[in-house]
């Protein structure tokens, strides 16, 4: 582990490579799993205060799970976003070729809110294990992932470079930069 600014950043965000693969995997991490996506306070905040404005993405059992369960369910100690019959995220939404994607992300893209998603679901696969005043950033390996580990491979891309836009968006450019240099370090031992 490496120590940056208060973060404990795993050695394998630098070491594994990873680039999703949508045409392979279909966005089987909105589907997948056994809780929804973990969410920060303030982004259940935003759920409630942006719903109106994205509801109209999202299926007919996307919008019946929310009014069900909640624009954000308590898990097994965090936050999470609801699942539709236990599977998918309810902020689901799938492609005529059967791709799952963000009906969130597609009202941003549409200039509709202007939220992306939770970062929970911008970062994969990292995830942020939160302590008493430290954070540690972890790479989660998923077997669901094989083929974005394969592509990542093949076009030799770290799995924090195929991520700078979720970290700056969570921890700024300054941060990004420091953990470049990081990089380079352990690239020069």
């Amino acid at each position: 582990m490496i120590e940056l600014e208060g973060k404990l950043l795993s050695n394998d965000i630098f070491k594994n490579e990873f680039v999703c693969n949508l045409g392979a995997c279909k966005g089987a991490c909105c589907v997948e799993g056994n809780a929804g996506a973990p969410l920060e306070e303030e982004e259940s905040s935003l759920l409630e205060e942006l719903y109106p404005a994205f509801e109209s993405y999202l299926s007919e059992s996307g919008r019946s799970a929310v009014e069900a369960q909640g624009k954000s369910v308590r898990g097994l100690g965090e936050l999470e976003t609801p699942l539709i019959n236990g599977k998918e995220c309810a902020y689901t939404v799938f492609e005529s070729d059967g791709t799952a994607s963000c009906g969130i992300e597609k009202a941003y893209l549409d200039g509709k809110i202007h939220w992306q998603k939770p970062i929970s679901c911008h970062l994969y696969p990292i995830r942020i294990a939160k302590y008493t005043g430290f954070e540690a950033l972890n790479y989660d390996r998923w077997s669901i992932c094989s083929a974005a580990c394969s592509l990542g491979e093949e076009l030799k891309v770290p799995v924090y470079q195929f991520l700078k836009e979720p970290l700056v968006r969570k921890y700024g450019s300054d941060f990004y930069g420091e953990l470049e240099n990081v990089a380079r370090d352990l690239a020069a031992e």
